[in-house]
């Protein structure tokens, strides 16, 4: 029997089976339609495809790393309840809250009264401060670090090693570039890079 179905069985889909693997969850299972072809994700069967997933009781986990294709997924394949995996040796403050099928990697700090929204993904040693508001299916890169009192908007990722000032507020469907510092708000779908970041697109 298996204890986690893992949707997605690319490389992000191995840290967050390995995560399971620390919660104590035993028998995990890939279901994932790119890979016809193959059996397993490292130690971890592939079960099945998206177009034959029938849903169950077991937990299901969206194991992909890209925004909007868990977004998709989520709604398409009806996944209402999602655990929360996080590494043991995150930190996570008692007064936060966090969405169904958020992802914890390791090292990751989320501190007091921050609200995390579905299926959004806090990657190896990023810190979220307090009082944040991240939205549905949003992607925190590794190291990347977020200041009291900033939001993030639905589906927008925060590329490695960036840095956003504190009350800053970022729309939906951004793109915040790897080392880019953050200190003006961002617009829904703009794409920023630089120190202080700047558009590359129009709409700023």
């Amino acid at each position: 029997m298996t204890d986690i179905v893992l949707i997605g069985a690319g490389g992000h889909g191995k840290v967050v089976a390995e995560t399971a693997q620390m919660m104590g969850y035993r028998a995990i299972a890939f279901i994932d339609a790119v890979y016809p072809r193959r059996t397993a994700n490292g130690m971890w069967p592939i079960i099945n495809d998206l177009e034959n997933f029938e849903a169950s009781k077991t937990p299901q986990f969206l194991s992909i790393g890209n925004n909007s294709t868990r977004s998709t997924l989520w709604t398409r394949l009806d996944i209402h309840e999602s655990p929360v995996l996080s590494h043991p040796s995150s930190v996570i403050s008692t007064s936060a809250r966090l969405g169904p099928g958020t992802l914890l990697v390791a090292g990751s700090i989320v501190n007091a009264g921050t609200i995390i929204g579905r299926s959004a993904i806090l990657n190896t040693g990023c810190s979220v401060d307090h009082d944040c508001i991240l939205g549905d299916f949003v992607h925190i890169s590794p190291g990347a670090r977020l200041a009291g009192g900033v939001c993030v908007g639905d589906r927008s990722w925060i590329g490695i090693g960036a840095a956003v000032c504190g009350d800053i507020s970022i729309g939906a469907d951004v793109i915040v570039g790897a080392g880019a510092v953050v200190i003006d708000d961002i617009p829904d779908g703009a794409t920023v890079v630089g120190v202080p970041a700047r558009p590359l697109n129009k709409g700023f």
